[in-house]
């Protein structure tokens, strides 16, 4: 079975636990986005992982050349999102790969979350150095990122 075809039937399960009472048992990890296609104007909502950055959330978008709804954030736009149980609003945006943001962001995920190197294929990453410049190459090939400022 694809992995495309897992994700299509555990998602609604993620999406109706994260809207629930039970939301606990997943929202250390993940939230549930509510995405507007800019072409389509179709809401579709998502259980993505996160991490807490400040006034906002990141979501780092694994296999980003085979996923569509992050390319609604090239330009900052409104976003929906169910964050530990609560609705909230934000405006989100896509941090340019090769960017020093990116860079930043990357070596923080990479360094919290050590079993992600080998999902994202960053190999001989030394969390002492940082990314090499061929690994932020690569990496701004295999994923994307979006930033979420978080409204009051």
């Amino acid at each position: 079975m694809s992995v495309d075809r897992i994700l299509s039937r555990v998602n609604p399960v993620c999406a109706a636990v994260l809207r629930s009472p039970l939301h606990s048992l997943l929202s250390r990890g993940l939230l549930l986005l509510t995405v507007t296609g800019r072409h389509s104007g179709r809401r579709y909502s998502i259980p993505v992982g996160y991490q807490q950055d400040g006034d906002g959330v990141v979501v780092i978008v694994s296999e980003a050349r085979r996923k569509q709804w992050w390319r609604n954030y090239y330009q900052p736009a409104p976003v929906e999102l169910r964050l530990r149980g609560e609705q909230r609003s934000g405006v989100a945006e896509r941090v340019a790969p090769g960017s020093d943001r990116f860079r930043e962001l990357a070596d923080q995920t990479l360094r919290r979350v050590p079993y992600l190197r080998r999902v994202f294929r960053v190999d001989g990453y030394d969390p002492r150095a940082g990314l090499t410049a061929d690994q932020l190459d690569r990496l701004g090939e295999e994923i994307a990122i979006v930033r979420i400022r978080l409204e009051s």
